[in-house]
């Protein structure tokens, strides 16, 4: 049996859902202003640590400068206020799917293609490495695409409360 419930006139279902995070103001460039993630006590924990930069090769300065990002300062902002930062929770598909399946599926398409069509394995290979650099030309249009419309830049949300941690009010 299914209840209907009134939707919470405040929730907006049409707006892109956002991956919140903490970061902190290092740095002031304009009207731009230079952002570091805060890093939480499960920070280095999960299989993506040695991409987002905290573990590594270097001191932990080098690791955390790796880590920077730009974005507008629309607040004006200081340096060392905390601030709440958002994410779409598509970017990362985007992202992947632009950068590593785009290139996998032209790589695979062309030698599958000239296998069929030829049957020389150095014919194969070499219409896959062509396969692959259409790939990677193609993965460079889709990520300016990405990065011209916003869809993988992070967002101001709000300044951030005091004691306020990752995904907590």
């Amino acid at each position: 049996m299914m209840m209907n419930t009134p939707a919470d006139s405040a929730t907006d279902y049409s707006a892109p859902a956002l991956t919140e995070g903490i970061a902190h103001v290092v740095a002031i460039n304009g009207g731009k202003v230079w952002l570091e993630p805060e890093q939480t006590g499960s920070c280095g924990g999960c299989a993506a640590s040695g991409a987002c930069g905290a573990k590594g090769i270097g001191t932990v300065a080098n690791r955390l400068e790796a880590r920077r990002f730009q974005i507008e300062n629309p607040a004006n902002l200081v340096v060392g206020e905390r601030v709440v930062i958002g994410v779409r929770d598509n970017a990362l598909i985007k992202a992947s799917i632009t950068a590593y399946a785009v290139p996998l599926a032209t790589l695979l398409t062309s030698g599958a293609m000239a296998q069929w069509r030829f049957g020389s394995d150095l014919i194969t290979m070499a219409a896959m490495v062509a396969g692959l650099g259409l790939g990677l030309v193609f993965s460079r249009m889709g990520a300016g695409q990405l990065l011209m419309r916003g869809d993988l830049a992070p967002q101001f949300i709000r300044r951030a409360r005091p004691g306020e941690t990752c995904n907590h009010d």
